[in-house]
């Protein structure tokens, strides 16, 4: 079924060459995100410095892609995006090599930024050369394609990465995206070169000063997570708070001056106009809180692992890798329903079901107590419920998270690219990265504060057999909380109606204005 379901997507040599270029890039992009967070302890006993050093090397990344993405795919309607992509995926190959001859802990941080920027020209850009190549009533379909390649590509991440660690180098962790990168190049030259005459989306000048602005405003948001303040690493002690609540202030100052900036421009970075579109920007908020929901998955599960059952980290990718197999076998199911069916239910459940294992996750690893009731004479004595569960559990309570995000993912990306005309496909492309790098820094800052909230003042002074419980309460807070976010995010995935409906809205109003 799947074969004969995937064989209209390949009618053509360019969309063949469009599927399989972006295919290996995001396999590139998730392979090197990811899973690289697993040599940081490795990392940092080499070069004989803190893990919070090490850290670095996850921020610098997650900075420069999460501030370049939006600049990223306005060159690309500037200058053509299958030629920005090639610009990101040549970027992102080039610092995997300076990584892995790197000799300090700093080289390692600088080179990778420089992959992070690559990764940001090929994520801005990725999601609007999909758009052209293939009509809004294939796009879940189309849209999966990549996403199974970035499934893959964390897959092998978490299998080949962990025996590195264990058994060989770091080195090789970063030598693996090499070949990688040099397959995705080849690969996609055929893309760029069919696409080499597409024509640009924007021919006027790039607004560079808004999109310095945005840069600064994005690293100052998301360094408002990173405890680069003194004393205890903790969002909740006095010097914690002031720093965290300091630089989020800081961020919304520069986030005003940007929005004061783009409505004087002509041609702005960011057209605040889109956002009128109330399908366009209830689709970004469902993707914030989506991927809320995966940082949160991936900052809480190595933590529990760890700390709370007192693991080694080989522990963890066993634990995710069911989560990942999932994904690879379902996204596709999900986008074939997407475009067959059009169901309006689809996302909302995916997102409750996200939110059931997450509360399934709470109830028993961290437990809860149901009071005792007095009904009718009868009295009901209070109960214990969960806790203490085998490691081996967690991969099955994970289950509702592994097919609601299958599910969520390629359907709300078709959806975001699918509110805006196709001549605005580079905005809605930035704007579907942006927020999804917002999402990845609230959920892990969130997350990890709501379970900071929980541990004692000393528990650094405990033994790792002492610390476990107060972990193991900590997740449930947590994640207790991403429920409560999950749910919502399903409410208002509720009222974003399908693309028929929305097109069928939007087609007078659409025809006296002259758009596409």
């Amino acid at each position: 079924m799947k074969l004969g379901v995937l064989a209209p997507l390949l009618t053509t040599p360019q969309r063949r060459a469009v599927l399989i270029a972006l295919s290996s890039a995001y396999m590139l992009v998730q392979l090197s995100s990811l899973p690289v967070a697993l040599s940081l302890p490795t990392l940092a006993e080499h070069f004989n410095r803190g893990v919070d050093d090490a850290a670095w090397m996850v921020v610098m990344y997650l900075l420069t892609l999460g501030a370049f993405v939006m600049l990223g795919a306005r060159l690309g309607d500037r200058y053509g995006h299958a030629r920005v992509f090639f610009i990101g995926l040549v970027i992102s190959t080039l610092g995997s090599i300076l990584i892995a001859v790197s000799t300090s802990l700093l080289q390692v941080i600088i080179w990778r930024g420089l992959t992070g920027l690559g990764s940001a020209l090929i994520m801005g850009n990725a999601n609007a050369i999909l758009a052209a190549a293939f009509p809004p009533e294939e796009r879940g379909r189309a849209f999966s394609v990549p996403i199974v390649g970035a499934r893959f590509g964390t897959l092998v991440g978490l299998a080949l990465f962990a025996l590195f660690l264990q058994y060989l180098s770091w080195r090789l962790v970063f030598l693996t995206f090499v070949p990688m990168g040099i397959l995705a190049i080849a690969v996609s030259r055929p893309m760029l070169l069919m696409l080499k005459d597409e024509p640009r989306s924007n021919t006027n000048p790039v607004d560079i000063p808004g999109g310095l602005l945005l840069v600064v405003t994005s690293v100052v948001f998301l360094l408002a997570g990173a405890h680069l303040h003194g004393g205890e690493e903790s969002y909740t002690s006095s010097q914690g708070s002031v720093y965290h609540i300091g630089m989020y202030a800081l961020s919304a100052l520069l986030l005003g001056a940007f929005i004061l900036l783009e409505r004087r421009m002509q041609n702005p970075l960011v057209d605040l106009q889109h956002f009128k579109h109330k399908y366009f920007s209830l689709s970004l908020v469902s993707n914030v809180t989506f991927h809320f929901s995966m940082l949160a998955t991936m900052t809480l599960v190595p933590i529990i692992v760890e700390l709370g059952y007192n693991k080694p980290p080989i522990w963890v990718p066993l634990v995710l890798l069911p989560n990942q197999i999932i994904g690879l076998v379902m996204t596709f199911t999900a986008g074939w329903i997407y475009d067959k069916y059009q169901p309006k239910l689809l996302r909302p459940a995916a997102m409750v079901s996200i939110a059931s294992g997450f509360l399934l996750l709470g109830i028993f690893i961290g437990g809860i107590t149901v009071p005792g009731v007095g009904i009718g004479g009868i009295s009901v004595p209070a109960m214990s419920i969960g806790g203490g569960i085998p490691i081996w559990y967690i991969p099955l309570l994970m289950l509702p998270i592994s097919f609601g995000t299958a599910f969520f993912n390629p359907v709300n990306n078709a959806m975001i690219m699918s509110s805006l005309p196709l001549r605005h496909r580079g905005f809605a492309s930035g704007m579907l990265e942006t927020t999804r790098e917002l999402g990845h820094a609230f959920g892990s800052t969130v997350s990890a504060t709501a379970l900071a909230m929980v541990l004692p003042a000393g528990i650094a002074l405990l033994t790792a057999e002492q610390v476990g419980p107060f972990y193991l309460e900590g997740f449930k807070s947590a994640a207790m909380l991403v429920v409560l976010t999950m749910l919502a995010g399903g409410v208002i995935a509720f009222f974003h109606k399908p693309y028929i409906e929305t097109q069928a809205q939007a087609a007078p109003a659409a025809a006296s204005a002259g758009d596409d």
